[in-house]
């Protein structure tokens, strides 16, 4: 069970520069740093987030990113009746959501010993939070993981164990996240049917420009 979360402690400043107007027209904008928070965080401020591929460290912001402002989360009539079969809390379960989303059997599975270090990390610092949900047994079926700065919230992976778990959680973290701005990485048909919208890297830098400086009106409780 994870600590109870608060409010993201001070980090020094990164030794390495993620400078937007250098990278190249291409989803993958650069390659090795390091995964300590001050990086990690200092990459999401710029527009960018970590993935590996292999041994390597990549770093991605892409030129087509998928957003979602929290009052644009379509939720379907039939997500609403199945909204009643969950319940639904936040940083109760980091590690078990994250474990869950690294399932090395899912297909495309990215997440390494590396990325789960870093941000159970970060977790513990206060800047990265789980939305979790539960069966009527209690029983984690859903649930995602993430980083927040400031008014916005950088979705990482999330996973279901039950049908509309994953969204029930997508429900539960904008419901928190308010007037924030919520980053998918990359839209998805799946996704685009909840009301995430695809914006070109520049749109995106701006919108991130707004947000990460705002005071956080999040309730991670």
């Amino acid at each position: 069970m994870s600590t109870e979360s608060r409010a993201p402690e001070p980090l020094p400043p990164s030794p390495w520069e993620f400078e937007p107007e250098r990278w190249p027209a291409d989803d993958c904008v650069g390659l090795g740093a390091d995964l300590e928070p001050s990086t990690i965080v200092a990459a999401y401020r710029a527009g960018a987030f970590p993935m590996p591929d292999g041994p390597h460290l990549l770093w991605w912001s892409p030129l087509r990113r998928g957003v979602l402002r929290p009052g644009d989360l379509h939720v379907s009539r039939s997500l609403r009746r199945s909204l009643r079969r969950f319940t639904i809390t936040v940083d109760t379960a980091f590690e078990e959501v994250l474990d869950a989303c690294a399932d090395p059997e899912r297909p495309g599975a990215w997440i390494d010993d590396s990325i789960r270090a870093a941000y159970v990390g970060l977790h513990h610092l206060g800047w990265a939070h789980s939305v979790e949900a539960w069966d009527t047994d209690g029983r984690l079926v859903g649930g995602l993981y993430g980083l927040a700065v400031g008014d916005f919230f950088a979705g990482e992976s999330m996973f279901h164990h039950a049908t509309d778990a994953s969204k029930a959680a997508l429900v539960g973290l904008c419901e928190r996240v308010g007037d924030g701005l919520v980053d998918v990485q990359w839209r998805t048909p799946h996704l685009e049917s909840l009301g995430v919208v695809e914006v070109s890297r520049a749109a995106y830098l701006a919108m991130l420009a707004r947000h990460v400086d705002r005071p956080s009106t999040a309730r991670w409780h």
